[in-house]
């Protein structure tokens, strides 16, 4: 059986008032009504690949994997349909991606089995993000690693299994095995736990840009607080989601990529790219296509060899490709 999809209403930003879409061709953004790629509308069910050479060893550092042979934790929120290791795999073909993130989705909250099933099957060029209890064991943490696990996720938004509290006794306890704290969070969310997240004695990953709420953008409080995260060395950004707080919209989602541009000149070395395919905030008739998402990242992002740090090198770094 297949599973339903609740639409998130609060995904769905107002339009209207001043327009959040003015960019500029020299930071490779498109200005209002045009996309950089303007013979294509902004929703098209593509094939094809991206538009740019895509590197090689470059990573896609966010996706998730849905199976209904899983059982769906009673206190989900997100439930979507099926999206399986033979679906990812034919999405990577497209792209030109030969390594990735699988990233443990809140629908099946600390039960990492369909996480590690697909881990099994993608093999060495996969790594994968997990969510566990504080009542997990060394040993089982030992053994998460030997099966390609890098990290812990805390999803604010959607909680299920582990609390806030959870989150700085783990991240001592994983310290020794290299990972990191990623987190899920509003910008709201962020600002509220600022110290605990400045705090935290490991890494920390934060998905979807910080979902830094537009028109504000950069000067947001929430930017700034993910300014000083950065500054301080150990915090790392996935240039993901834009569409999760643009007003603009698609296809570019100008605002968001100027926001991207501005966390890549804070600190290019820890930026990464994700598609968060397949993008489960999104109703089924309102999603974007990774591949576009892919060539919007050479719109924000002009200069290759920034890009090539994000696709290649960074991710690379972190995920010990």
């Amino acid at each position: 059986m297949r599973l339903e999809q609740k639409k998130q209403g609060h995904r769905d930003l107002p339009q209207g008032g001043e327009d959040p879409r003015r960019g500029s061709w020299a930071t490779g953004l498109a200005t209002p009504g045009e996309s950089g790629f303007p013979e294509e509308p902004a929703r098209v069910g593509r094939t094809d690949p991206p538009r740019f050479p895509v590197p090689p060893k470059a990573t896609d550092s966010h996706h998730h994997i849905y199976d209904a042979r899983y059982p769906v934790d009673p206190s989900a929120q997100l439930q979507p349909p099926d999206a399986t290791v033979a679906e990812y795999r034919a999405l990577q073909r497209r792209l030109g991606i030969e390594r990735h993130v699988v990233v443990q989705p809140s629908t099946y909250g600390t039960d990492n089995r369909c996480l590690l099933d697909a881990l099994s099957q993608f093999g060495k060029t996969a790594r994968g993000i997990a969510t566990v209890p504080d009542t997990v064991t060394d040993g089982e943490l030992a053994g998460l690693h030997e099966m390609g696990i890098r990290g812990l996720r805390f999803n604010l938004e959607y909680l299920v299994g582990v609390t806030v509290s959870m989150m700085a006794p783990l991240a001592e306890r994983i310290e020794p095995l290299g990972w990191h704290i990623q987190i899920n969070a509003t910008a709201a969310q962020l600002l509220a736990h600022r110290q605990l997240l400045a705090s935290l004695s490991s890494p920390l990953v934060i998905d979807h840009m910080g979902q830094i709420p537009q028109p504000g953008g950069a000067e947001h409080a929430a930017f700034g607080m993910v300014e000083a995260l950065l500054a301080g060395g150990r915090t790392w950004v996935k240039l993901s989601g834009p569409y999760l707080a643009s007003r603009s919209g698609a296809p570019v989602y100008a605002d968001a990529g100027m926001v991207a541009l501005r966390l890549t000149q804070l600190a290019e070395d820890r930026m990464l790219w994700g598609s968060d395919w397949p993008h489960p905030t999104q109703a089924a008739d309102n999603k974007p296509d990774a591949a576009r998402l892919l060539d919007d990242l050479t719109l924000w992002i002009p200069d290759e060899s920034t890009r090539h740090r994000i696709l290649v090198e960074n991710p690379a770094k972190l995920y010990g490709f």
